[in-house]
């Protein structure tokens, strides 16, 4: 089993000034101690359920990027980026970008966003769902276009919502045969759906039985196409308090995930600016979890 850290909050100790220490800190460390991947959230105003509106927000390919020059080892991506933030040549350079500046090291985590009220506040248009799906899928396409060859397809791509005329990309990206895209969310007709089209992970919520029904879906959208449901990491977002929860519950619970199908468990951890926390990630879990 592979491990990702979230890092979905940058209310930490020092106000604004400490944020980009803190970040380097955290990052550098969770890099050292054995964590497969790093994440941010593409999110311009915090969200309910982590914080109140109003508490600092990062831009996501621009946190990444720093977290890039911080870190060694760990893949970085955003969990998961709204696509009606960019348009799908940047898209794909803003990945290509980081995968070339970073060793080969960018996920490119993509999905159909949600989040009406911080589009609307800074002026992002915010399409419906549907229309929101119809750039997700064309967004997918032109990234595999671009992602073609030594310097992408070169092609003219037309769609019913995009229009390039040369998807060309270069510097190409280091990772072979792309930097891998993950699409977040468990839409059992439409998200996953793409997964099994164009991605090479999903990210689903919920818990061990939940995600099991979600990865169990994914394989008869694979069997629909004719695709190997193992070409496929399955992920899980899920969230670890070590104030309130012991090392080995985190283990059992862990243990559970990977019995219901994950591959690669990504979680926020509380209070992560405590050096202690990611000690006792790298000690008392990291090495049992690797097994699984």
């Amino acid at each position: 089993m592979k491990l990702g850290l979230q890092i979905p909050s940058f209310t930490w100790p020092g106000g604004t000034e400490a944020i980009g220490p803190t970040l380097a800190r955290v990052a550098a460390q969770a890099d050292e101690v054995g964590f497969d991947s790093i994440w941010v959230m593409d999110h311009f105003f915090q969200i309910r359920g982590v914080g109140r509106t109003e508490e600092p927000m990062l831009e996501g390919w621009t946190t990444l990027g720093f977290l890039a020059a911080a870190t060694k080892r760990a893949r970085l991506g955003l969990m998961v980026g709204g696509v009606h933030y960019r348009s799908p040549g940047l898209w794909v350079k803003a990945a290509t970008t980081l995968d070339v500046l970073s060793g080969g090291r960018a996920w490119l985590g993509i999905g159909a966003a949600w989040n009406r009220e911080e589009s609307e506040a800074l002026g992002f248009p915010f399409p419906p769902l549907g229309e929101r799906f119809e750039m997700l899928e064309e967004t997918l396409q032109i990234a595999h276009e671009m992602w073609t060859g030594e310097h992408g397809s070169v092609a003219a791509f037309s769609g019913r919502l995009f229009r390039a005329k040369r998807l060309l990309n270069s510097p190409q990206s280091l990772s072979r045969p792309r930097p891998p895209i993950m699409i977040g969310g468990g839409g059992e007709r439409k998200t996953l759906r793409l997964v099994a089209q164009y991605a090479d992970a999903t990210n689903v919520f919920g818990g061990p039985t939940a995600i099991h029904h979600k990865y169990e879906v994914l394989r008869e959208h694979c069997a629909a196409i004719g695709r190997d449901p193992d070409e496929i990491e399955r992920s899980t977002l899920q969230g670890v308090n070590l104030s309130r929860d012991s090392a080995s519950s985190g283990v059992d619970r862990f243990g559970e995930l990977s019995d219901a199908g994950a591959q690669h468990v990504i979680f926020n951890l509380a209070d992560v600016h405590d050096p202690r926390h990611l000690e006792t990630i790298g000690r008392d879990i990291l090495p049992q979890v690797k097994g699984l």
